[in-house]
C-alpha cells in the first residue's frame, strides 16, 4: 500500500471528481493564480535585473569607476599610473582632464562635458571604443584638435566626421577688445552611441589638447581607475589616494561613480524591491484561494472524516491529509509558474522585438535603451519558489486544524 497513507488519501482528494464543482473550480483557480503570480514575479525581476545590467555596462562602462585628482595639475601622472597599476584590485589606469563648456554650430548651442583622454589607455578603462559609430578613438591626435561626440549631439548639430564645431569655455580672456570667452574650433573625428543620455552630454578630445585649453602645461587633472570590483571602488580609491599621498608627498582627493550615478542605481534597487512586494500580493491572493477551497472541502468531507475517526484515525492524521492536499496544490502551482516564468524570462527580449517589428512600433524608444533586457538569476527563482511554497503551507494550517477538530458524532448526525 502507498505510504504514507495520509499522502495517498490527499492525492485521491486532489484527483477525485467532487460532487461540489465549486470546490474543484476554486482549487483550479488557486493553482492558476499561484502559477501566474510566480511567473509574473520571475519575469519582472528578470527585466529589472536586465535594466540594472545595462546601466552597469553602458553608463558605468563610460563614466569612471573612480578618479584620483591632484590638488594641483599632475605632471608625473605616468609614474603615478604605474604605482596604481601594481595594486591587485586595479585593472587599468588612464589620465583624464574634465572641462565644462558649450558646443556651437550654425546657431545651435549645447552644454557638454569635455573629457581629455589618452586614446590608447582609454580603451582599457572605458567601453567607448566598442560603441563607435563612425571614426575611431585613436583618430584623436595631439595638436590636431579633434573631437569625438555622441550620436545625439551629431543629430542635434547635423554634423558628421570631418565637420567642425566651436567649443566655448566658461573662462574669460583679457583682450584689447575687453573680456571675451575662450573658444576653440574642433573637427569631428568620430561619433559614438551607447544608447544613454551620455550621447548628448559627453565629448572627448586628446588630453594634450585639453591640457592646453585648461592651461595645465602638459599636465592632467586626475587619473581614472577601473577596478575589478565596481561596488568596492568607493572604498578602494580612498585607500589608494592615502597611499599615494604618503609615497609622493602630494595631496589628492577622490571621486567615484556613486556620486554621479549612485542615485540611479539606488532607485533601480528600490523599485525592484517595491515591485517584488506588490507582486507578492498576487501569490497571497492565490494562497487565500487555497484556504477557501480547503475549508469548503473539509465541510464537504465531514462524513469521510467521521468514518476515518471511528476507524481509529487520529486528529493529527486527519489534519495531515488536508495539509498534504494544500501543499500539493501549492507545489503544482509553483512548478508550472516557475516553468512559465523561466521560459518567458529567457525569451521576453525576442518576443518584444518580434512584437515591435510586426506592429511597427517602438515601445521603449523614450528610455535610455531601445529594447527590453532580461537577466534571469537562479537566486531570484529560488527565493520566489520558496516564498510561494511558504504561502501555500501557511494557507493549509487553518483548514487542516479545522479538519482535525471535526467531531465525528456531529459530522454523522445528518448523514
Amino acid at each position: 500500500m502507498f505510504r504514507p497513507l495520509s499522502l495517498f488519501l490527499a492525492l485521491r482528494y486532489v484527483k477525485a471528481k467532487r460532487r461540489n464543482h465549486l470546490i474543484s473550480f476554486i482549487s483550479l483557480m488557486s493553482i492558476l493564480g499561484l502559477a501566474l503570480g510566480v511567473a509574473v514575479l520571475i519575469v519582472v525581476l528578470s527585466v529589472m535585473n536586465g535594466f540594472a545590467r545595462e546601466l552597469e555596462v553602458r553608463i558605468l562602462g563610460l563614466v569612471p569607476h573612480a578618479v584620483i585628482y591632484g590638488r594641483e595639475p599632475i605632471n608625473n601622472w605616468q609614474d603615478l599610473a604605474k604605482q596604481l597599476a601594481t595594486t591587485d584590485d586595479v585593472q587599468a589606469v588612464a589620465p583624464i582632464i574634465e572641462l565644462q563648456g558649450m558646443l556651437t554650430h550654425l546657431g545651435n548651442v549645447s552644454g557638454v562635458m569635455v573629457n581629455g583622454i589618452d586614446p590608447e589607455l582609454e580603451a582599457t578603462v572605458s567601453i567607448l571604443p566598442k560603441f563607435m559609430q563612425a571614426g575611431k578613438l585613436t583618430d584623436l591626435q595631439p595638436s590636431e584638435f579633434g573631437m569625438v561626440i555622441g550620436s545625439q549631439l551629431a543629430q542635434q548639430f547635423d554634423v558628421g566626421v570631418g565637420d567642425h564645431l566651436m567649443l566655448v569655455l566658461p573662462e574669460a580672456s583679457v583682450t584689447p577688445a575687453g573680456l571675451l570667452p575662450r573658444f576653440k574650433r574642433f573637427r569631428v573625428r568620430g561619433i559614438f552611441e551607447v544608447g544613454a543620455e551620455l550621447d548628448g552630454l559627453m565629448v572627448y578630445v586628446h588630453w594634450q589638447d585639453a591640457s592646453r585649453l585648461a592651461r595645465h602645461a602638459d599636465a592632467v587633472a586626475g587619473l581614472r581607475i577601473k577596478f575589478s570590483d565596481l561596488f568596492d571602488a568607493p572604498f578602494s580609491v580612498r585607500r589608494l589616494a592615502e597611499a599615494l599621498s604618503v609615497q609622493n608627498d602630494q595631496s589628492f582627493h577622490v571621486s567615484d561613480w556613486t556620486r554621479t550615478q549612485g542615485s540611479l542605481f539606488h532607485a533601480i534597487k528600490m523599485e525592484k524591491t517595491m515591485i517584488a512586494l506588490l507582486l507578492m500580493l498576487i501569490m497571497a491572493v492565490a494562497a487565500f484561494n487555497i484556504v477557501s477551497s480547503l475549508v469548503m472541502l473539509v465541510n464537504d468531507k465531514k462524513g469521510d472524516i467521521a468514518v476515518l475517526r471511528t476507524l481509529g484515525a487520529s486528529p493529527q492524521w486527519i489534519g495531515r491529509v488536508f495539509l498534504f492536499q494544500g501543499m500539493i496544490i501549492g507545489m503544482v502551482g509553483t512548478f508550472f509558474g516557475v516553468i512559465l516564468g523561466v521560459a518567458l524570462a529567457l525569451t521576453i527580449s525576442d518576443v518584444m522585438a518580434w512584437y515591435e517589428k510586426t506592429f511597427g512600433t517602438q515601445l521603449l524608444s523614450a528610455y535610455f535603451i531601445n529594447y527590453l533586457p532580461s537577466e534571469l538569476q537562479l537566486a531570484d527563482v529560488g527565493v520566489i519558489a520558496m516564498a510561494a511554497l511558504s504561502l501555500s503551507f501557511m494557507a493549509t494550517i487553518y483548514p487542516s486544524r479545522k479538519a482535525a477538530l471535526t467531531p465525528p458524532a456531529e459530522a454523522l448526525r445528518y448523514d
